[in-house]
């Protein structure tokens, strides 16, 4: 059972996974032009940049509590109908939200419920995924939806602004609304229901059990509290990310320093991911741990101020280590009981989106002290350290894993 028998070709020749992958691409695209066409609304109808600033990163609060509390459902109910009514919920909201004169306050409390409901899709989607696709294919297929996801975001904040540019944002969320819509007919039409496993005790359940029960499983099991600890490593090494300009003019890189700045880490995780599918399965579960630490190994020399060009190479290096996560996502996912899956992949959304953004939030308080090249090396050198101390905990339990397989 070899990783180089999985070919992109042969991933794109599942059925489902192609419908599943084009309702993603759909969903993903539809999300980003929601906030850029409220953010231009925002700033257009207030003059400030504060509060449009403040109006994007808004929407990305309900990813903590639709992960922590709505996930469930992709584990009571159809993944496939959780799917669907979630896209026609999310194309009816972006569509009010379209209505001349709305109220600003009620399109940013729709664009809050717009972004709530897709927690719930991508749980389910990802509760999906082990039933799509099967053994080896399952890690490349979500390093595909992680890469869509990747490109989707950067294209979105190009598109997405040309968009509402040339057509103003009312006719922008029409098109948005129109994506979900169809996303939601794709997963009608080409995917099976998917029904989740069902438990004896499923009848006697009550809906705070079913709420819980992705967390207790999670807490309950070493090698998921550490698969999870290994994906939340990201709110170290998304530093960089947030203080790209702010470096860039430290370095005198101006804003084309910038922009290859930000391109470093995406390019780079789409070349390991490209790299890593070449590698035996059990030998990506070692690497595991080394990969993780290396993320973080690799921005430490930021605090030396090295040229633009080392410094685009090491940060497209830290982003080609992170490729890891499609290793820690397929193993997380696989780990997990059918029949809690759903819950147990938002609780994972939810704790990925706190560290991300803690993360973010303290390395732009510190960089009002500390200049950024510090704050990305201080970061970075965290980040070893924890990843250092997980990667001994992901040996001991991932040992015994590798003994069954021989």
């Amino acid at each position: 059972m070899e990783t180089q028998g999985v070919t992109y070709r042969s991933l794109f020749a599942v059925a489902e996974f192609r419908w599943l992958w084009l309702a993603h691409a759909l969903s993903v695209a539809g999300n980003q032009l929601a906030r850029v066409a409220l953010t231009v609304l925002v700033f257009d109808r207030t003059a400030s940049a504060g509060l449009s600033a403040l109006t994007y990163a808004v929407s990305y609060v309900p990813d903590l509590i639709g992960g922590a509390f709505l996930s469930g459902l992709a584990d009571r109910y159809s993944r496939r109908t959780v799917m669907v009514v979630t896209d026609l919920l999310r194309a009816g909201l972006v569509a009010a939200m379209s209505i001349p004169g709305m109220p600003l306050g009620v399109q940013i409390t729709l664009l809050v419920g717009v972004q709530l409901v897709a927690v719930p899709f991508s749980a389910a989607r990802q509760a999906a995924m082990p039933s799509v696709l099967h053994s080896d294919a399952l890690a490349l297929g979500l390093g595909v939806m992680s890469m869509t996801y990747q490109t989707a975001l950067v294209i979105g904040f190009g598109v997405g602004a040309s968009v509402v540019a040339a057509l103003g944002y009312h006719d922008a969320l029409l098109i948005n609304a129109a994506t979900f819509a169809v996303s939601a007919l794709v997963i009608r039409c080409g995917m099976a229901p998917h029904q989740p496993a069902r438990r004896a005790t499923a009848h006697r359940d009550g809906r705070w059990h079913t709420i819980t029960a992705g967390w207790r499983i999670v807490a309950s099991d070493p090698k998921l509290r550490i698969l999870l600890l290994i994906a939340c490593l990201s709110g170290f090494y998304v530093v960089p990310e947030g203080l790209a300009v702010p470096m860039s003019e430290e370095i005198g890189a101006g804003t084309t320093g910038a922009g290859w700045l930000l391109a470093a880490n995406p390019i780079g995780t789409v070349l390991g991911m490209l790299a890593l599918k070449r590698i035996r399965p059990e030998r990506q579960l070692a690497l595991l741990g080394p990969m993780a630490l290396a993320t973080s190994l690799m921005l430490i020399p930021t605090v030396w101020q090295p040229h633009l060009i080392v410094l685009v190479l090491l940060w497209a290096a830290s982003g080609a280590f992170s490729a890891h996560d499609m290793i820690t996502q397929a193993t997380y996912v696989k780990t997990v009981p059918d029949s809690h899956r759903g819950q147990a992949v938002g609780l994972a959304i939810a704790s990925l989106r706190a560290a991300q953004g803690l993360g973010i939030i303290a390395a732009g308080l510190a960089a009002q002290v500390l200049p950024p090249t510090w704050v990305i090396g201080i970061a970075a050198a965290l980040g070893v350290a924890i990843a250092a101390a997980a990667w001994a905990a992901w040996s001991r339990v991932a040992a015994p894993s590798a003994n069954s397989t021989q």
